[in-house]
C-alpha cells in the first residue's frame, strides 16, 4: 500500500509539473466520458431499467389487432375487459386505463388539468398503494356509486398545501362533487403519461355495454411463470366468448366484427411504454462512442509526445535493470490515474449535460422523469474509464516500453529527426480519428438534410405561429340542455372576437397537428360493401362556420358550414382532398355526394372539400378526415349529437403573447366564472412538437460531430506541429540548400492532406455500412445519400487543410543557421 501512494504521488508531481498537457488530456478525455455518460444513462432509464413497480416483468400491454381490416394495434373494449377479467387463466388480474382533462372548480380560480380514470384493479395490480387514505374498491367503479377521487402526491402539495386531513374532503370536477379518497405516493409514475392531477374511476355499466367502443388501454399483471405467447394464446380462446356474450353496436352486425378477424396482441408492458424510441437512443450512444474513441486516440497521441520526451528517462531505467513490465504497469498506472480523473470531471459535465438533454428532449420520449444519475450509471462511468485508459495508454506502453528502449541511450538526446517508424502510430491514430469523425459528420448531415425536408413539406395550414388555441369543457351542471350548448360556445366566440387585434374566432375539436382524435369509418352512398366489411377509419373532426378560414386549411372545392347547417342541423359534410380521390376521381366530383357512419345514422352531403392536413407530422401520409357540424341529429346512433369539449382557435398578430392569453381568460369568464382554460398553446407548438424527435436527434448527432471534427482537427494539427518540431534541422539544411517556403510549406501539407484522404476513404466505408442503421430515421432522404457523402468529405478535407497548413508555415520560422547549430 506503501509503494502505491509513492508512485500515486509520483504521478500526480509529474502531471503537475506538465499543467498545460495535464489540462488538455483531462478536458479532452473528460468529455468524451461525460458524453457517454450522460447519453448513457438516458439509455439506462429508458430502454433498460425495468419499470418502476413490484416485479415490472409480471406486466403485459393487452391489446389486439385486427387483419381483416387493416388495424395492426388497438385499444381493447370494455366488453373485452369483463369476460378477460372473469375467465383468463393466464392473468392475476387485469385493468383498463384512459387519459383525461378535467375542470376543477370550487378552489379559486377555475383550472383544467390533467386525469386519469381507470377501472378498480388498476392501481392494485401495479403494485402501487396510497401514502394517505385508500385506493378505489369494487364499490367505486359499480354504476351508480358515489363519485370518488384520488388526487396524485404534486396536486395534493400543489393545490391543497399537503393538508394531511385530505381524505374525506370534497372536490368540484366537471362540476360534480367527488370525495377524496386517497393521495398516491410522491414518485408515482403511470407508465408513459406526463403527472394527473387526478384519478377516476370508470363506473362501467355491463348491462349497458357493447362489443364496440374500442378506446381504452389494459394492462395485467401475469400468473408467475406465464409467457406473453400464452397470455396470447388464452386471449384468443376468450375473444370467441366475447363476440357471444354483448351485442353488437347499434347499426352494426356480428358479421362485421367477426370479418375484421379481432386477434390478440400482448405484448410486455415496458416495450409498450418504451415504443420505437430505442432505434434513436442506440444511434446516439454508438454516435458517442465514437467520439470517446476520438477523444482516446487525440489523448493517446499527447501521450506519445509526452512519452517522446521521457525516452532518455525510461532507457536508463531499463539499462539499471527495470522490467519491461514495470515501466509497462507503471506507463499504464499513469494512464489509469488520468482517466479516473477524466471521469470524475466528466460526471460533473454528465450532470449537467442531462439537465440539458431533459429539458431538449421531445415530450414523446417515454420515462424522462426517471432520468438521472444512478449506481448503474456510476459503474458505467468507472467502466468507460478503465476501458478508455486502457485504449490510450496501451498504446505507449507497446510501444516504448519494450525493446526500443535501448536506443534512447545511444541517441545520447540528440534532436535527430524522427523516423518513418516513429511516426506511424501518431499517424495511424490520426486517421482513426479523421475517419471516426467522417462517420459523425455524415449521421450530422442527413439529419440536417432530413429536417430541411421536413420544414419544406406544407403541412397543410399556414401561419401557425398566429394562430392562438385552448381548450374548454361545458359540463351538464354548467348548461344543461344540449340544444343550448352550441349557442353558448357561440356567445364565448362572439366575445373573443372583440378583444382588440383579434382577426377571427372559430370552434372545433382539432387543432391541427394535435395529437389523438376521433377515428371511425364512413360508407358512401351507391357504393357496394360486402357483407361485414368494414371501410378504412377515418379521423372525425367537427367545426363551426369559419375554422377552416381561421386556421387556414385550403377549402379546395365546394363550401364552408353555415351557422343555418348548425342550427337547422342539415345532413352535412366536408371530406378531406385524399378522401374524395380515394372515392371520387376528383375534388369537385365529390360534391353533392352523400356519406354516412352507420345504417342507423341520416345520410350527409359532402358540401366541401379541404386541402390535406399532416396531423400525424409532416414525416407520415396526411390523415384522412371527415368534418362534421358541432350540433347533429341522428348522428353515431344519438338521437343529438353535440361537443361539449372544444377547442377555439384564435387568428391574431399578437397570439402567444399573456397580454392576449389574460384579455381570452376575462372574455370567456364573463360568460361563465367556472370554465377553466386548458392546453393553451399557439398551433406553433403542435408543429413544432411533430419535429421534436427529428430536432432531438439533430442537435445531439450535431453535437457529437462538432466534437468529433474538432477533436480531429486537433489531432492532425498535433501531428503536423510536431512534426514540424521535429524536423528543424531537415528543415534548416533545405533552406540552406535554397528550399523555397511554399515547397516546405506544402511538404507538410501533403503529409497531413495524405492522412486525411486515408481517414475519409476508410470513414467512407464504415458510412456505407453502418448508415443503413439510420434509415428508419431519415426522411425525404436516402441512407447513402451522393450529397451528403460528398459534401461532408469536402468540409473535412478543407478544415483538415487549414489545421495542416497553419502549423506548415511555422516552417517559414526556422533559422536555418540556429537548426545547424544545434546540430
Amino acid at each position: 500500500m506503501k509503494s502505491f501512494f509513492a508512485q500515486f504521488s509520483q504521478v500526480l508531481r509529474r502531471l503537475g509539473r506538465a499543467p498545460m498537457f495535464t489540462a488538455v488530456t483531462l478536458i479532452t478525455l473528460a468529455a468524451g466520458i461525460g458524453a457517454n455518460t450522460a447519453v448513457f444513462s438516458v439509455l439506462e432509464s429508458v430502454l433498460l431499467k425495468p419499470l418502476p413497480y413490484a416485479h415490472s416483468e409480471q406486466l403485459a400491454a393487452i391489446r389486439l389487432t385486427a387483419p381483416g381490416i387493416n388495424i395492426k394495434d388497438f385499444e381493447l373494449s370494455p366488453s373485452d375487459y369483463f369476460i378477460f377479467r372473469e375467465q383468463s387463466t393466464t392473468l392475476q388480474d387485469i385493468g383498463l386505463y384512459q387519459g383525461d382533462s378535467v375542470s376543477v372548480t370550487g378552489t379559486a380560480e377555475p383550472e383544467q388539468v390533467d386525469a386519469l380514470i381507470v377501472t378498480e384493479g388498476m392501481l392494485p395490480l401495479l403494485g402501487v398503494s396510497p401514502v394517505l387514505g385508500r385506493t378505489f374498491a369494487k364499490a367505486d367503479d359499480s354504476p351508480g356509486a358515489p363519485d370518488t377521487a384520488i388526487l396524485t402526491y404534486g396536486y395534493w402539495r400543489r393545490k391543497f398545501g399537503g393538508d394531511k386531513g385530505i381524505v374525506g374532503k370534497t372536490i368540484i370536477v366537471d362540476g360534480k362533487q367527488r370525495q377524496i379518497i386517497g393521495v398516491m405516493p410522491q414518485h408515482f409514475y403511470f407508465l408513459d403519461r406526463s403527472d394527473p392531477a387526478i384519478i377516476t374511476p370508470f363506473q362501467f355499466d355491463r348491462n349497458k355495454t357493447n362489443l364496440g367502443n374500442f378506446s381504452y388501454d389494459g394492462v395485467a399483471r401475469l400468473k408467475p411463470g406465464v409467457t406473453i405467447e400464452q397470455v396470447n394464446a388464452d386471449m384468443a380462446r376468450m375473444l370467441p366468448i366475447v363476440m357471444n356474450s354483448f351485442p353488437t353496436p347499434p347499426g352494426f352486425s356480428i358479421k362485421l366484427f367477426q370479418d375484421a378477424r379481432i386477434a390478440p396482441n400482448a405484448k410486455p408492458l415496458k416495450t409498450e411504454v418504451v415504443g420505437d424510441i430505442g432505434n434513436v437512443l442506440w444511434v446516439l450512444m454508438g454516435s458517442i462512442g465514437m467520439v470517446l474513441l476520438i477523444a482516446c486516440a487525440n489523448v493517446a497521441n499527447l501521450l506519445l509526445v509526452r512519452i517522446e520526451g521521457r525516452r532518455q528517462e525510461l532507457a536508463l531505467r531499463s539499462a539499471l535493470g527495470a522490467g519491461w513490465g514495470r515501466i509497462a504497469a507503471e506507463l499504464l498506472f499513469e494512464s489509469l490515474i488520468i482517466g479516473i480523473l477524466s471521469s470524475i470531471v466528466g460526471l460533473g459535465l454528465a450532470w449537467g449535460a442531462l439537465r440539458m438533454l431533459v429539458a431538449l428532449a421531445p415530450s414523446s420520449i417515454p420515462r424522462l422523469q426517471e432520468i438521472g444519475i444512478d449506481g448503474t450509471v456510476l459503474l458505467f462511468t468507472l467502466g468507460v474509464a478503465l476501458l478508455a485508459s486502457v485504449l490510450f495508454g496501451s498504446i505507449p506502453v507497446l510501444k516504448y516500453a519494450g525493446a526500443q528502449l535501448n536506443t534512447g541511450i545511444r541517441e545520447g538526446g540528440r534532436a535527430l529527426s524522427q523516423s518513418r517508424e516513429q511516426h506511424r502510430a501518431r499517424n495511424a491514430l490520426v486517421v482513426v480519428q479523421v475517419g471516426l469523425a467522417l462517420v459523425l459528420l455524415i449521421c450530422s448531415g442527413l439529419m440536417i438534410r432530413t429536417f430541411l425536408a421536413l420544414t419544406k413539406v406544407n403541412p397543410g395550414f399556414s401561419n401557425p405561429g398566429q394562430l392562438q388555441t385552448f381548450r374548454i369543457f361545458i359540463p351538464n351542471t354548467e348548461v344543461k340542455e344540449d340544444e343550448r350548448v352550441v349557442r353558448f360556445e357561440q356567445e364565448i366566440q362572439d366575445k373573443l372576437a372583440a378583444i382588440p387585434g383579434v382577426q377571427s374566432v372559430a370552434i372545433g375539436t382539432k387543432i391541427p397537428m394535435d395529437p389523438g382524435g376521433w377515428h371511425d369509418p364512413i360508407f358512401v352512398e351507391g357504393r357496394t360493401y360486402a357483407e361485414g366489411e368494414l371501410p378504412p377509419l377515418l379521423q372525425f373532426k367537427f367545426m363551426s362556420p369559419g375554422f377552416l378560414q381561421t386556421a387556414r386549411i385550403p377549402l379546395v372545392a365546394g363550401r364552408d358550414f353555415t351557422w343555418d347547417d348548425l342550427y337547422q342541423k342539415h345532413p352535412v359534410a366536408i371530406v378531406s382532398e385524399n378522401v374524395a380521390r380515394e372515392y371520387w376521381p376528383t375534388p369537385n366530383d365529390a360534391l353533392g355526394k352523400r356519406i354516412r357512419v352507420s345504417s342507423k345514422d341520416d345520410w350527409r352531403e359532402i358540401v366541401g372539400v379541404t386541402g390535406d392536413v399532416y396531423d400525424d407530422g409532416v414525416s407520415q401520409k396526411p390523415t384522412k378526415a371527415a368534418y362534421w357540424p358541432l350540433m347533429m341529429d341522428n348522428f353515431e346512433s344519438d338521437k343529438l349529437s353535440v361537443r361539449r369539449g372544444v377547442a377555439y382557435a384564435i387568428r391574431s398578430p399578437r397570439a402567444g403573447s399573456e397580454a392576449l392569453m389574460t384579455a381570452v381568460r376575462q372574455a370567456v369568464w364573463s360568460i361563465d366564472p367556472n370554465l377553466p382554460l386548458a392546453q393553451v398553446h399557439t398551433a406553433d407548438y403542435y408543429y413544432t412538437r411533430s419535429l421534436a424527435r427529428t430536432t432531438f436527434t439533430l442537435i445531439m448527432l450535431g453535437a457529437a460531430g462538432a466534437m468529433a471534427l474538432l477533436l480531429g482537427v486537433v489531432g492532425i494539427y498535433g501531428v503536423i506541429a510536431y512534426s514540424v518540431s521535429q524536423r528543424r534541422r531537415e528543415i534548416g539544411i533545405r533552406m540552406a540548400l535554397g528550399a523555397q517556403l511554399p515547397t516546405l510549406t506544402g511538404m507538410f501539407v501533403r503529409q497531413g492532406m495524405l492522412l486525411t484522404a486515408i481517414g475519409v476513404a476508410a470513414g467512407l466505408v464504415v458510412s456505407f455500412g453502418v448508415m443503413r442503421l439510420m434509415s428508419s430515421l431519415l426522411f425525404g432522404i436516402k441512407a447513402m445519400d451522393p450529397f451528403t457523402y460528398i459534401a461532408v468529405s469536402a468540409g473535412l478535407a478543407a478544415t483538415a487543410f487549414l489545421a495542416c497548413y497553419l502549423p506548415s508555415r511555422r516552417a517559414a520560422g526556422v533559422d536555418p543557421v540556429e537548426a545547424l547549430r544545434a546540430e
